[in-house]
């Protein structure tokens, strides 16, 4: 093979742990008690470290209109705040027991789900502090057992979702009220859950933008008021990498300049988006159920790795348009979801070793060791379904441990979902393999002792 691009890691550079960066919104479609109906079995197998509970409400295998969001919790805002019985727990208790059981933890979102049409949730508080009250007694349930409750390491609470998301005729359909008046609800509710919890990670609020000048102008009032927040959430949808990497640090470069550098960022909505509307809309949802959605995620989490970016979620993993994990009707796995349990190995080895290669030819690679077993994660990705065929030399350099190893090989592509293709050994520290990679596929290499 000639005209290799090589992508080198040297495992003797290893350094920062593999980052969350295969958390989901939302948890599995059945439970572990019905074992032949959902997609309970193979949502576990993923081992997904973080579920967001947004958007959760859609679902009608979660619980539907009684689930998660603060508005269908606590039904009457003129309820007593402090009695039990003026709360509706049952089918988010069921679906968060789910998530738990799965192995995954819980991300919780607390405001409301989008509201594209009648809106009801979306509407800001009448008292922001008996908002913030009735999410204490939400928190309480799941951490602390109120009501009849629970002790779930939930540890991440985030306040709202999108004040500032706007659809194509002005309208916000996530926060109906005057979007500078947002922060002072936000802070409000931030400093009462603080108080109350401490030890846990309070923040948000999800921003539809880190681009839009209205969106800087709500964060920006946010971020001056000097809230102790545990972490900021934003969002970005797109095509390309250049513009998921950048948004990343400039996000990074908009809180250290607003003196929140040392704050946990979350981008906890992400996708392939060509376009919002029209055929590129169609475009877009059937390219997230299919092979180029796959090579999109694994090198979005590749990105993500190396970036300063804390923690990356994945939109969606509820049954629905947008979700490229598992099929909206059988939730059978999707190609995307061959991706997670790639990068599952990947996050199992703990420790992250950085790559050296050009992003120009749509290489995105992470790689990681336990300082014995090691592996490297590589997908070709551009925004372009015509890209020619790459061939790539991955170089590995200072493996390890000495004596024989096994390099296993596992291919996804259009033929194959992490399948096992080659199998070679070494005698070697240092070694190179020799692919051929049309675009979009994605590889998986093992590397272990031979005893």
């Amino acid at each position: 093979m000639t005209s290799a691009i090589p992508v080198s890691f040297d495992f003797a550079q290893s350094g920062e742990k593999i980052k969350p960066m295969n958390a989901v919104n939302n948890g599995p479609a059945g439970s572990a008690v019905r074992k032949n109906a959902g997609n309970f079995a193979t949502y576990a197998e993923a081992a997904f470290p973080f579920a967001r509970t947004h958007d959760s409400a859609f679902y009608s295998g979660y619980g539907g209109e009684f689930t998660v969001d603060v508005h269908r919790i606590f039904r009457n805002f003129e309820a007593d705040e402090n009695a039990p019985a003026s709360y509706s727990f049952r089918s988010t208790d069921t679906y968060l027991r789910n998530i738990h059981d799965a192995g995954t933890k819980t991300f919780y979102r607390l405001g409301a789900g989008i509201e594209h049409g009648e809106k009801y949730g979306t509407y800001p508080p009448k008292d922001y502090e008996k908002w913030a009250r009735i999410c204490e007694h939400i928190i309480r349930h799941y951490t602390e057992g109120w009501a009849d409750g629970f002790h779930y390491d939930i540890t991440y609470w985030e306040i709202w979702n999108e004040p500032d998301c706007h659809n194509g005729d002005g309208s916000n359909p996530c926060w109906q009220g005057d979007e500078m008046e947002f922060p002072n609800f936000f802070e409000v509710v931030l400093r009462h859950l603080k108080e109350k919890f401490p030890h846990l990670k309070i923040g948000g609020p999800a921003m539809a933008s880190m681009w839009a000048e209205h969106s800087r102008k709500i964060y920006a009032d946010i971020l001056r008021r000097n809230l102790p927040a545990d972490f900021y959430s934003y969002h970005w949808y797109g095509k390309t990498m250049q513009d998921f990497e950048a948004t990343i640090y400039e996000a990074k470069r908009f809180f250290t300049e607003h003196g929140a550098a040392d704050k946990e960022t979350v981008l906890n909505e992400w996708n392939y988006i060509r376009g919002w509307a029209g055929e590129d809309w169609k475009y877009s949802l059937a390219s997230e159920k299919g092979l180029k959605g796959s090579s999109f995620a694994a090198s979005a989490m590749c990105v993500g790795q190396a970036s300063p970016l804390d923690m990356l979620m994945y939109y969606d993993a509820r049954p629905s348009g947008m979700n490229g994990l598992f099929d909206s009707t059988t939730l059978e796995p999707l190609k995307t979801y061959y991706t997670y349990l790639m990068f599952k190995d990947i996050a199992a080895h703990g420790t992250h070793v950085p790559s050296k290669q050009d992003h120009e030819n749509g290489l995105y690679s992470c790689a990681a060791t336990n300082g014995e077993e090691s592996a490297v994660f590589l997908s070709y990705y551009k925004d372009d379904d015509e890209a020619p065929v790459q061939n790539v030399k991955i170089e590995c350099n200072n493996i390890p441990h000495s004596g024989k190893i096994k390099v296993e090989r596992y291919l996804l592509d259009g033929d194959h979902s992490k399948t096992l293709v080659a199998e070679e050994i070494f005698t070697a520290k240092d070694f190179a393999l020799y692919l051929s990679l049309p675009i979009y596929s994605t590889v998986l290499i093992k590397i272990s002792p031979i005893a």
